[in-house]
Protein backbone atom coordinates (compact mmCIF):
# COMPACT_ATOMS: atom_id res chain seq x y z
CA UNK A 1 0.00 0.00 0.00
CA UNK A 2 1.60 3.43 -1.01
CA UNK A 3 0.01 7.21 -0.33
CA UNK A 4 1.53 10.55 -1.59
CA UNK A 5 0.71 13.77 0.79
CA UNK A 6 1.53 17.06 -0.55
CA UNK A 7 1.71 20.35 0.78
CA UNK A 8 1.38 24.22 -0.46
CA UNK A 9 2.14 26.52 2.30
CA UNK A 10 1.59 30.39 1.20
CA UNK A 11 3.01 32.12 4.08
CA UNK A 12 4.51 35.67 4.97
CA UNK A 13 7.25 34.30 6.80
CA UNK A 14 9.24 37.32 7.05
CA UNK A 15 13.17 37.02 7.41
CA UNK A 16 13.56 37.90 10.81
CA UNK A 17 10.65 35.67 12.51
CA UNK A 18 10.87 31.82 12.68
CA UNK A 19 6.94 30.48 13.21
CA UNK A 20 7.15 26.94 14.26
CA UNK A 21 3.68 24.58 12.57
CA UNK A 22 2.37 21.48 13.70
CA UNK A 23 0.45 19.55 11.08
CA UNK A 24 -2.23 16.67 11.59
CA UNK A 25 -1.36 13.63 10.30
CA UNK A 26 -3.69 13.69 7.48
CA UNK A 27 -3.85 16.96 5.10
CA UNK A 28 -5.45 17.61 2.39
CA UNK A 29 -3.62 17.65 -0.55
CA UNK A 30 -3.62 21.45 -0.81
CA UNK A 31 -3.65 23.71 2.08
CA UNK A 32 -2.98 27.46 1.64
CA UNK A 33 -2.18 29.77 4.74
CA UNK A 34 -2.89 33.44 3.95
CA UNK A 35 -2.39 36.36 5.80
CA UNK A 36 -2.04 40.21 5.48
CA UNK A 37 1.43 40.40 5.43
CA UNK A 38 3.90 40.59 2.05
CA UNK A 39 3.09 37.28 0.38
CA UNK A 40 5.64 35.01 -0.12
CA UNK A 41 4.53 31.42 -1.54
CA UNK A 42 6.24 28.66 0.12
CA UNK A 43 5.65 25.05 -0.69
CA UNK A 44 6.74 21.62 0.40
CA UNK A 45 6.29 18.74 -1.85
CA UNK A 46 6.18 15.67 0.61
CA UNK A 47 5.76 12.32 -1.01
CA UNK A 48 5.17 9.77 1.63
CA UNK A 49 5.43 5.81 0.97
CA UNK A 50 4.45 3.20 3.22
CA UNK A 51 4.59 -0.66 2.77
CA UNK A 52 3.01 -2.89 4.98
CA UNK A 53 5.70 -4.33 7.82
CA UNK A 54 5.62 -7.97 6.61
CA UNK A 55 6.31 -6.74 3.20
CA UNK A 56 9.44 -4.32 4.52
CA UNK A 57 10.98 -7.25 6.47
CA UNK A 58 10.58 -10.21 3.89
CA UNK A 59 12.08 -7.68 1.62
CA UNK A 60 15.14 -6.91 3.88
CA UNK A 61 15.46 -10.70 4.61
CA UNK A 62 15.61 -11.14 0.99
CA UNK A 63 17.99 -9.07 0.62
CA UNK A 64 20.55 -10.05 3.81
CA UNK A 65 20.04 -14.08 1.93
CA UNK A 66 21.20 -12.63 -1.33
CA UNK A 67 24.10 -10.59 0.06
CA UNK A 68 25.43 -13.39 1.74
CA UNK A 69 25.02 -15.71 -1.01
CA UNK A 70 26.94 -13.84 -3.31
CA UNK A 71 29.21 -12.38 -1.11
CA UNK A 72 32.73 -13.40 0.24
CA UNK A 73 30.95 -16.30 2.13
CA UNK A 74 29.43 -17.67 -0.47
CA UNK A 75 29.70 -19.63 -4.14
CA UNK A 76 32.39 -17.09 -5.40
CA UNK A 77 35.02 -18.26 -2.52
CA UNK A 78 33.60 -22.03 -2.71
CA UNK A 79 34.46 -21.96 -6.61
CA UNK A 80 37.75 -20.51 -6.03
CA UNK A 81 38.53 -23.53 -3.95
CA UNK A 82 36.99 -26.17 -6.06
CA UNK A 83 39.17 -24.71 -9.18
CA UNK A 84 42.36 -24.29 -7.14
CA UNK A 85 41.85 -27.60 -5.62
CA UNK A 86 41.23 -29.33 -9.07
CA UNK A 87 44.55 -27.51 -10.74
CA UNK A 88 46.73 -29.27 -7.29
CA UNK A 89 44.67 -32.61 -7.72
CA UNK A 90 46.26 -32.98 -10.96
CA UNK A 91 49.37 -31.88 -10.50
CA UNK A 92 50.09 -34.24 -7.46
CA UNK A 93 48.62 -36.81 -9.71
CA UNK A 94 50.97 -36.78 -11.91
CA UNK A 95 54.08 -36.15 -9.14
CA UNK A 96 52.18 -39.49 -7.40
CA UNK A 97 52.43 -41.54 -10.62
CA UNK A 98 56.48 -40.25 -11.17
CA UNK A 99 56.63 -40.82 -7.85
CA UNK A 100 54.96 -44.83 -8.21
CA UNK A 101 56.72 -45.33 -11.35
CA UNK A 102 60.28 -44.23 -10.56
CA UNK A 103 60.02 -41.84 -13.62
CA UNK A 104 62.05 -39.19 -14.19
CA UNK A 105 59.81 -35.70 -13.76
CA UNK A 106 60.19 -33.09 -16.58
CA UNK A 107 61.03 -29.96 -14.99
CA UNK A 108 60.68 -26.99 -16.81
CA UNK A 109 62.88 -24.46 -14.51
CA UNK A 110 65.47 -26.20 -12.61
CA UNK A 111 67.51 -29.25 -14.94
CA UNK A 112 67.21 -32.09 -12.97
CA UNK A 113 66.79 -30.23 -9.46
CA UNK A 114 62.87 -31.77 -9.74
CA UNK A 115 63.87 -35.14 -9.96
CA UNK A 116 66.15 -34.92 -6.78
CA UNK A 117 63.99 -33.34 -4.72
CA UNK A 118 60.95 -35.80 -5.66
CA UNK A 119 63.65 -38.75 -5.26
CA UNK A 120 64.81 -37.36 -1.59
CA UNK A 121 64.11 -38.73 1.84
CA UNK A 122 61.92 -35.50 1.92
CA UNK A 123 59.16 -36.68 -1.03
CA UNK A 124 58.02 -39.64 1.86
CA UNK A 125 56.10 -39.06 4.85
CA UNK A 126 56.33 -42.72 7.30
CA UNK A 127 57.26 -44.16 3.62
CA UNK A 128 54.06 -42.44 2.03
CA UNK A 129 55.25 -40.91 -1.10
CA UNK A 130 54.46 -37.01 -0.14
CA UNK A 131 52.54 -36.53 -3.85
CA UNK A 132 50.04 -39.06 -2.95
CA UNK A 133 49.46 -37.23 0.58
CA UNK A 134 48.88 -34.01 -1.23
CA UNK A 135 46.76 -35.52 -4.10
CA UNK A 136 44.45 -36.73 -1.12
CA UNK A 137 44.47 -33.30 0.56
CA UNK A 138 43.52 -31.24 -2.97
CA UNK A 139 40.95 -33.72 -3.85
CA UNK A 140 39.51 -33.20 -0.80
CA UNK A 141 39.41 -29.57 -0.95
CA UNK A 142 37.86 -29.86 -4.50
CA UNK A 143 35.13 -32.04 -3.16
CA UNK A 144 34.21 -29.68 -0.27
CA UNK A 145 34.22 -26.93 -2.71
CA UNK A 146 31.68 -27.95 -5.28
CA UNK A 147 29.73 -29.42 -1.97
CA UNK A 148 29.54 -26.15 -0.73
CA UNK A 149 29.01 -24.23 -3.83
CA UNK A 150 25.94 -26.67 -4.58
CA UNK A 151 24.72 -26.44 -0.57
CA UNK A 152 24.57 -30.04 -0.69
CA UNK A 153 26.80 -31.67 1.60
CA UNK A 154 27.21 -35.01 2.25
CA UNK A 155 26.40 -36.99 5.92
CA UNK A 156 24.20 -34.54 7.04
CA UNK A 157 26.88 -31.98 7.11
CA UNK A 158 25.70 -28.34 7.65
CA UNK A 159 27.59 -25.27 6.02
CA UNK A 160 28.92 -24.32 8.80
CA UNK A 161 30.60 -27.20 9.76
CA UNK A 162 31.55 -27.78 5.86
CA UNK A 163 33.49 -24.16 6.25
CA UNK A 164 35.21 -25.33 8.89
CA UNK A 165 36.33 -28.39 7.31
CA UNK A 166 37.45 -26.75 4.89
CA UNK A 167 39.81 -24.25 6.81
CA UNK A 168 40.76 -26.72 8.80
CA UNK A 169 42.22 -28.59 5.13
CA UNK A 170 43.45 -25.57 3.98
CA UNK A 171 45.33 -24.19 7.14
CA UNK A 172 47.27 -27.89 7.34
CA UNK A 173 47.84 -27.78 3.69
CA UNK A 174 49.45 -23.99 3.42
CA UNK A 175 51.42 -24.80 7.45
CA UNK A 176 52.93 -27.92 5.25
CA UNK A 177 53.87 -26.25 2.64
CA UNK A 178 55.17 -23.59 4.49
CA UNK A 179 58.07 -26.12 6.20
CA UNK A 180 58.83 -27.87 2.94
CA UNK A 181 59.41 -24.46 1.25
CA UNK A 182 62.03 -24.50 4.48
CA UNK A 183 63.04 -27.77 3.62
CA UNK A 184 64.10 -26.95 0.29
CA UNK A 185 65.78 -23.84 0.42
CA UNK A 186 68.34 -25.31 3.96
CA UNK A 187 68.52 -28.79 2.19
CA UNK A 188 68.05 -28.48 -0.94
CA UNK A 189 70.60 -24.79 -1.83
CA UNK A 190 70.65 -23.56 -5.14
CA UNK A 191 68.22 -26.82 -6.81
CA UNK A 192 64.57 -25.44 -7.71
CA UNK A 193 61.63 -27.42 -8.40
CA UNK A 194 59.14 -25.50 -10.23
CA UNK A 195 56.46 -28.45 -8.86
CA UNK A 196 56.71 -27.60 -5.12
CA UNK A 197 56.62 -24.00 -5.76
CA UNK A 198 53.38 -23.90 -7.55
CA UNK A 199 51.82 -26.00 -4.72
CA UNK A 200 52.64 -23.59 -2.19
CA UNK A 201 51.26 -21.20 -4.62
CA UNK A 202 48.28 -23.23 -4.67
CA UNK A 203 48.04 -24.22 -1.06
CA UNK A 204 48.37 -20.53 0.37
CA UNK A 205 45.63 -19.03 -2.09
CA UNK A 206 43.26 -21.78 -1.12
CA UNK A 207 43.90 -20.54 2.99
CA UNK A 208 43.40 -16.98 2.09
CA UNK A 209 39.85 -17.37 0.08
CA UNK A 210 39.10 -19.63 3.05
CA UNK A 211 40.17 -16.84 5.79
CA UNK A 212 38.11 -14.37 3.42
CA UNK A 213 35.21 -15.98 3.92
CA UNK A 214 35.18 -15.55 7.51
CA UNK A 215 35.18 -12.20 9.18
CA UNK A 216 37.10 -10.88 12.02
CA UNK A 217 35.48 -12.40 14.97
CA UNK A 218 34.77 -15.21 13.26
CA UNK A 219 38.36 -15.72 12.45
CA UNK A 220 39.28 -14.93 16.49
CA UNK A 221 36.76 -17.93 17.31
CA UNK A 222 38.90 -20.35 15.25
CA UNK A 223 42.37 -19.13 14.88
CA UNK A 224 43.38 -21.82 18.15
CA UNK A 225 42.45 -24.52 15.86
CA UNK A 226 44.49 -23.31 12.95
CA UNK A 227 47.30 -23.38 15.21
CA UNK A 228 46.91 -26.62 16.80
CA UNK A 229 46.34 -28.45 13.02
CA UNK A 230 49.21 -26.03 11.64
CA UNK A 231 51.36 -27.23 14.23
CA UNK A 232 50.48 -30.90 14.24
CA UNK A 233 51.16 -30.63 10.43
CA UNK A 234 54.94 -29.65 10.78
CA UNK A 235 55.42 -32.22 13.79
CA UNK A 236 54.00 -34.71 11.54
CA UNK A 237 56.63 -33.71 8.60
CA UNK A 238 59.27 -32.85 11.08
CA UNK A 239 59.48 -36.63 13.02
CA UNK A 240 59.02 -38.26 9.65
CA UNK A 241 62.15 -36.51 8.51
CA UNK A 242 64.15 -36.97 11.57
CA UNK A 243 63.03 -40.79 11.45
CA UNK A 244 64.29 -41.25 7.73
CA UNK A 245 67.71 -40.75 8.75
CA UNK A 246 67.93 -43.53 11.16
CA UNK A 247 66.75 -46.54 8.53
CA UNK A 248 65.88 -46.55 4.65
CA UNK A 249 61.68 -46.91 4.92
CA UNK A 250 61.43 -47.19 1.26
CA UNK A 251 60.82 -50.71 0.00
CA UNK A 252 63.43 -50.27 -3.07
CA UNK A 253 66.54 -49.48 -0.45
CA UNK A 254 65.65 -52.91 1.20
CA UNK A 255 68.77 -54.48 -0.37
CA UNK A 256 71.80 -51.55 -1.25
CA UNK A 257 75.27 -52.60 -1.61
CA UNK A 258 77.97 -50.51 -0.26
CA UNK A 259 78.98 -47.22 -1.62
CA UNK A 260 81.19 -44.26 -0.89
CA UNK A 261 79.37 -40.82 -1.05
CA UNK A 262 81.13 -38.23 -2.53
CA UNK A 263 81.72 -34.50 -0.85
CA UNK A 264 81.66 -31.62 -3.53
CA UNK A 265 82.10 -28.68 -1.51
CA UNK A 266 85.24 -26.52 -0.85
CA UNK A 267 86.39 -26.45 2.56
CA UNK A 268 87.03 -23.61 3.89
CA UNK A 269 90.41 -22.20 6.39
CA UNK A 270 87.79 -22.53 9.29
CA UNK A 271 86.71 -25.94 8.67
CA UNK A 272 90.07 -27.51 8.09
CA UNK A 273 91.19 -26.42 11.84
CA UNK A 274 88.06 -27.29 13.34
CA UNK A 275 88.69 -31.00 11.84
CA UNK A 276 91.62 -31.01 12.90
CA UNK A 277 91.05 -30.41 16.36
CA UNK A 278 88.11 -32.78 16.16
CA UNK A 279 90.70 -35.55 15.39
CA UNK A 280 93.41 -34.29 17.97
CA UNK A 281 90.05 -34.57 20.41
CA UNK A 282 89.55 -38.00 19.10
CA UNK A 283 85.56 -36.92 18.49
CA UNK A 284 84.07 -39.52 16.35
CA UNK A 285 81.30 -39.29 13.99
CA UNK A 286 79.29 -42.54 13.25
CA UNK A 287 77.20 -42.49 10.29
CA UNK A 288 75.73 -44.95 7.12
CA UNK A 289 76.25 -44.96 3.64
CA UNK A 290 72.53 -44.00 2.55
CA UNK A 291 72.24 -41.60 5.51
CA UNK A 292 71.64 -38.07 3.50
CA UNK A 293 72.07 -36.37 6.60
CA UNK A 294 75.35 -37.85 7.02
CA UNK A 295 76.28 -36.77 3.81
CA UNK A 296 74.95 -32.82 4.41
CA UNK A 297 77.46 -32.96 7.32
CA UNK A 298 80.45 -33.98 5.61
CA UNK A 299 79.39 -31.27 2.68
CA UNK A 300 79.23 -28.65 5.38
CA UNK A 301 83.43 -29.39 6.46
CA UNK A 302 83.95 -29.66 2.73
CA UNK A 303 86.06 -32.12 0.78
CA UNK A 304 89.40 -31.52 2.53
CA UNK A 305 88.39 -31.57 5.98
CA UNK A 306 85.56 -34.41 5.86
CA UNK A 307 89.16 -36.63 5.27
CA UNK A 308 90.34 -35.77 8.47
CA UNK A 309 87.15 -36.33 10.61
CA UNK A 310 86.83 -39.90 11.99
CA UNK A 311 83.78 -41.56 10.34
CA UNK A 312 83.09 -44.65 11.42
CA UNK A 313 80.39 -46.85 8.84
CA UNK A 314 77.88 -48.84 10.70
CA UNK A 315 77.25 -50.75 7.26
CA UNK A 316 80.65 -51.43 6.06
CA UNK A 317 79.24 -54.30 4.07
CA UNK A 318 75.94 -52.54 2.66
CA UNK A 319 72.13 -52.83 3.74
CA UNK A 320 69.84 -55.28 3.70
CA UNK A 321 67.01 -57.03 5.30
CA UNK A 322 68.42 -58.75 8.57
CA UNK A 323 72.11 -56.56 8.46
CA UNK A 324 73.20 -56.11 11.62
CA UNK A 325 74.65 -52.94 12.59
CA UNK A 326 78.32 -52.81 13.23
CA UNK A 327 79.39 -53.68 16.74
CA UNK A 328 81.31 -50.41 17.29
CA UNK A 329 78.10 -48.42 16.36
CA UNK A 330 76.07 -50.95 18.37
CA UNK A 331 78.45 -50.52 21.44
CA UNK A 332 78.12 -46.58 21.18
CA UNK A 333 74.04 -47.31 21.54
CA UNK A 334 73.60 -45.53 17.93
CA UNK A 335 69.85 -43.67 18.02
CA UNK A 336 69.96 -41.94 14.43
CA UNK A 337 72.32 -40.84 12.10
CA UNK A 338 74.81 -39.14 12.06
CA UNK A 339 75.98 -39.45 15.82
CA UNK A 340 78.42 -37.50 16.85
CA UNK A 341 80.66 -38.82 20.15
CA UNK A 342 82.66 -35.84 22.04
CA UNK A 343 84.47 -35.55 25.18
CA UNK A 344 82.27 -38.78 26.28
CA UNK A 345 78.91 -36.87 24.86
CA UNK A 346 77.09 -39.28 22.55
CA UNK A 347 75.24 -36.37 20.56
CA UNK A 348 72.50 -37.38 17.49
CA UNK A 349 71.87 -35.59 14.33
CA UNK A 350 73.78 -33.28 12.72
CA UNK A 351 75.60 -30.63 14.31
CA UNK A 352 76.78 -26.77 13.01
CA UNK A 353 80.40 -25.83 13.19
CA UNK A 354 79.55 -23.29 16.23
CA UNK A 355 77.87 -26.35 18.35
CA UNK A 356 80.66 -28.42 17.20
CA UNK A 357 83.33 -26.37 18.04
CA UNK A 358 81.95 -25.20 21.13
CA UNK A 359 81.32 -28.98 23.05
CA UNK A 360 84.95 -29.93 21.55
CA UNK A 361 86.69 -26.41 23.20
CA UNK A 362 87.63 -25.30 20.11
CA UNK A 363 87.99 -21.51 20.47
CA UNK A 364 86.19 -20.02 17.69
CA UNK A 365 86.85 -16.35 18.55
CA UNK A 366 90.53 -17.02 19.18
CA UNK A 367 90.31 -18.37 15.92
CA UNK A 368 88.50 -15.34 14.09
CA UNK A 369 90.65 -13.21 15.19
CA UNK A 370 94.16 -14.86 14.00
CA UNK A 371 93.11 -14.47 10.84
Amino acid sequence: MTSSCFLNLSSPLPFTQTHRLSLPLSLPPKTQIKNGWDRRVLILRVKCLTKPNGDVESEAETSSSSSSASGSAGISTYSWCAGLGGIGFLETSYLTYLKLTNSDAFCPIGGGSCGDVLNSDYASVFGVPLPLIGMFAYGLVTILGIQLAGKNLPLGLDENNGRLILLGSTTSMAAASAYFLYILSTKFAGASCSYCLVSVLLSFSLLFATIKDYGLQEIQKVVGLQLCLGGLAVAILSTSYNMSQYFPISSVEIDLPFSSTEVTTESSPLTLALARHLHSAGAKMYGAFWCSHCLEQKQMFGREAAKLLDVVECFPDGYRKGTIIAKACADVGIEGFPTWVINGEVLSGELDLSELARISGFKLDDFVQSQ
